[in-house]
């Protein structure tokens, strides 16, 4: 259980963000489903970007099991919609006192809450022997390669979505207060008397002077950010939850479904329980509506998916045979 004691002060500074890095770093991130990255079509996909695009770094410090992450990797935002080149400039900065400490944080973990340590592959030890701010500028820079490859493109939609989202908890905050926003948050999460209770199998118990909030499109379970190293200045927790899934998207695909049609079709056709259009697909996924309409295709042709017209859109739905398929058990 990790429970995070917010008095009245750090309740009125608690806010949202909405951060490209924080979204791109979580692909680094265990978030596949039971533990399976490659059943999730956004980690899949963002895997095999590192994997083709010769980032030795990312590919090194990228989480399989449960771990730590460095925390430079996703820099504190300051404001609610911070830009990336900002934020690759406070990874490239990031003092390198810092940066060795959270590097020991990952060779060592830290027992004593379950977080477990794992050795540091040669090409993150080499760099890490040539200082602390070497390795934060070789960071950036294959962060900075990393999201135009595979994020720059299809931000504007993702934010979108995310900014919709903020805007939504806004209101619940407006209307029903602070206790019920965080309530409504995850299953996981629940307000206790001026405490934020988050279900963990981590133990963490600490006096914190706000929350950051911050939705996000690749997380399927709760990330609690918060420093696991001594000797460096606490920044208050980041409370990364699941965005509330809009109707073109849907809780993701058993992962024998994924390995037989492949993810990112397994994912299109588990959302289509409604119809929806190449673009709102699209819009929650790191795809232009070009590669939705090419899989949708695929689908369509095999009878999984129907398509119709209304007007100059073209709706997709998921046909009885490809919810036979869908609700089919495994094996």
């Amino acid at each position: 259980m990790i429970r995070l004691a917010v008095d009245s002060t750090g309740l009125a500074r608690s806010r949202f963000a909405v951060s490209p890095l924080i979204e791109a770093a979580g692909t680094l991130m265990p978030w596949g489903v039971r533990g399976e990255p490659s059943a999730d079509p956004w980690v899949y996909r963002a895997r095999r970007l590192l994997r083709r695009e010769d980032l030795p770094l990312l590919t090194a410090l990228a989480v399989d099991r449960a771990g730590y992450l460095p925390d430079f990797l996703t820099p504190y935002p300051s404001v609610p919609s911070p830009d990336v080149a900002d934020e690759l400039e406070q990874v490239r900065t990031t003092p390198p006192e810092r940066v060795v400490a959270e590097m020991e944080a990952v060779r060592v973990g830290r027992p004593a809450n379950g977080l477990a340590g794992r050795e540091l592959p040669d090409v993150v030890r080499e760099t890490l022997d040539r200082g602390g701010r070497y390795l934060a500028e070789r960071a950036a820079d294959e962060l900075g390669r990393y999201w135009e490859s595979g994020f720059a493109a299809h931000w504007p939609q993702a934010r979108a979505v995310l900014e919709a989202e903020v805007d939504q908890r806004a209101l619940t905050l407006a209307r029903y207060g602070a206790a019920r926003l965080f309530d409504s948050l995850h299953p996981s999460i629940r307000w206790d008397g001026g405490t934020l209770r988050v279900d963990s199998r981590f133990d963490v118990a600490l006096p914190v002077p706000m929350v950051l909030l911050v939705p996000s499109l690749v997380a399927y379970a709760i990330g609690v950010s918060i420093d696991p190293v001594r000797g460096v200045p606490l920044r208050p927790p980041a409370l990364i939850y699941p965005a509330r899934p809009p109707a073109a998207y849907a809780a993701p695909p058993r992962a024998d479904l994924a390995r037989l049609l492949g993810p990112t079709r397994a994912d299109l056709l588990a959302s289509l329980d409604r119809p929806a259009t190449t673009t709102a697909l699209a819009s929650t996924r790191f795809l232009s509506p070009a590669t939705v309409s090419y899989h949708l295709g695929v689908l369509r042709r095999a009878g999984l998916v129907s398509s119709t017209r209304s007007g100059r859109e073209v709706l997709y739905l998921r046909t009885p045979q490809g919810g036979r398929l869908l609700s089919s058990p495994p094996g």
